[in-house]
């Protein structure tokens, strides 16, 4: 059996997954935490274990080379030699990567030159790739890109209503973002129906720590609630979301902020959920807090609030639906925030069963026999997407297919 690693270099995080091939078996995880600081956590998991190391990983070779070196230590490989393949999740992949591909040194080159749109992501993942050029030199290795599952998009929908020029000069348009994950739960949306996707139109929500919307129409982006970069859209853990631009020039001066960067790292780090209660990022410590905080309250109804308004826009901009998805932390797992949304969508003749939304586990139906739509959890597994797209391109056809346990026990469903 040959083994694949898919990988996730974030700026503050590096995480992993190992799986054997032809049987899409996780073999080991792991992931370094606080990366590029000296309290720096390395974590492992193989064969019902746990290790956990405490030093400091300063860079991403070094989070490459604890990998290895762990993978080795803890008998999850015999040698490098039996990892065949590696493949990376990467965020922006503009105009250029309509698809997963090989990487060249071309393309290492194209992914730097899109650091513009993902400047906290598409650096950190270069430098994940080019770590492993290095410590395992000849290993073939494949990007896998958030951006891709939306170039289906057309202009009306990614186009801002701004001077054409600025498209045309500086690509300035809407690129969206989590694709592999819309991607991947839409695809097992439609098996689990037992129908083509081609004939489905579908909303898919992922809601963790980074949330969006899809509508997709046969298989296809149709629209996306992130925009030029992964700020826009939903409100999130700690992004705002959709703003008013002019909100933001007037706050800066009220803030007498200069430096552009510094708002956009207000919008990104201490707004949504975070600035709005003024207690957390996490959802969760929202909900326990509420009773003795009313703007935990507030959030959590502002939360909801712009998910049903782009589900509802999207249902019309589909002509009608036929399964909205949850996913992702939040979707797959929080059963009242998945009621306060759906409980909008009564007057279509929408309804979910409570029971099934309280007990269900792995891919499920919520929704009532009576319901006018399906409605379907469905864990995401972005790094089995990535596996197959790493298949696909560089051959092994014989993987087999992944079952609803696999899929309910994955899941690290990125938070970005």
């Amino acid at each position: 059996m040959s083994k694949v690693l898919i990988v996730n270099s974030g700026s503050s995080t590096f995480k992993w997954k190992l799986y054997n091939l032809p049987d899409e078996e996780i073999v080991a995880e792991g992931m370094v935490d606080r990366l590029g600081q000296s309290n720096s956590v390395f974590e492992l998991k193989y064969n019902g274990k746990k290790i956990r190391k405490d030093e400091a990983i300063l860079t991403h070779e070094a989070a490459v080379q604890e990998t290895l070196q762990m993978l080795i230590s803890s008998r999850a490989i015999e040698s490098y030699d039996e990892i065949s393949r590696v493949g990376h999740r990467i965020v922006a992949g503009g105009t250029i990567f309509k698809d997963s591909v090989v990487v060249t040194p071309q393309v290492i080159q194209q992914i730097s030159d899109l650091s513009e749109l993902a400047p906290l992501h598409n650096p950190s993942q270069v430098a994940g790739i080019k770590a492993f050029e290095k410590l395992l030199p000849g290993v073939t290795q494949v990007a896998a890109f958030d951006t891709s599952f939306h170039q289906t998009m057309k202009p009306v929908n990614y186009l801002y209503s701004i001077p054409y020029e600025y498209y045309e000069k500086y690509g300035a348009r809407k690129f969206g973002a989590q694709g592999i994950s819309h991607r991947y739960v839409s695809q097992k949306a439609a098996e689990f129906l037992h129908k083509p996707i081609e004939d489905l139109k579908i909303i898919s929500c992922h809601l963790g720590s980074g949330a969006s919307i899809d509508a997709i129409d046969g298989g296809k982006s149709v629209d996306t609630s992130m925009g030029f970069t992964p700020e826009s859209g939903l409100t999130m853990s700690s992004r705002a979301g959709d703003i008013d631009p002019s909100l933001v020039a007037y706050l800066m001066k009220k803030l007498n902020i200069k430096d552009v960067d510094e708002m956009v790292d207000i919008l990104n780090n201490k707004s949504g959920l975070l600035g709005i209660s003024g207690v957390s990022p996490d959802l969760r410590d929202l909900i326990s807090t509420r009773e003795t905080n009313s703007r935990s309250e507030l959030a959590i109804q502002i939360y909801v609030n712009r998910i049903v308004k782009y589900i509802g826009s999207y249902i019309s901009l589909l002509n009608g639906v036929d399964a909205i998805i949850f996913t992702a932390g939040t979707g797959a797992r929080n059963a009242e925030i998945r009621a306060k949304i759906m409980e909008h969508f009564s007057y279509l003749g929408i309804r979910i069963d409570e029971q099934a939304n309280e007990s269900g586990t792995g891919i499920h139906r919520i929704s009532s026999k009576q319901s006018s739509a399906e409605v379907l959890v469905v864990p995401t597994n972005e790094e089995l997407m990535i596996l197959k797209d790493v298949v696909r391109l560089t051959g092994d056809q014989d993987s087999e297919q992944d079952t609803d346990d696999e899929i309910e026990a994955a899941g690290m469903a990125y938070l970005y």
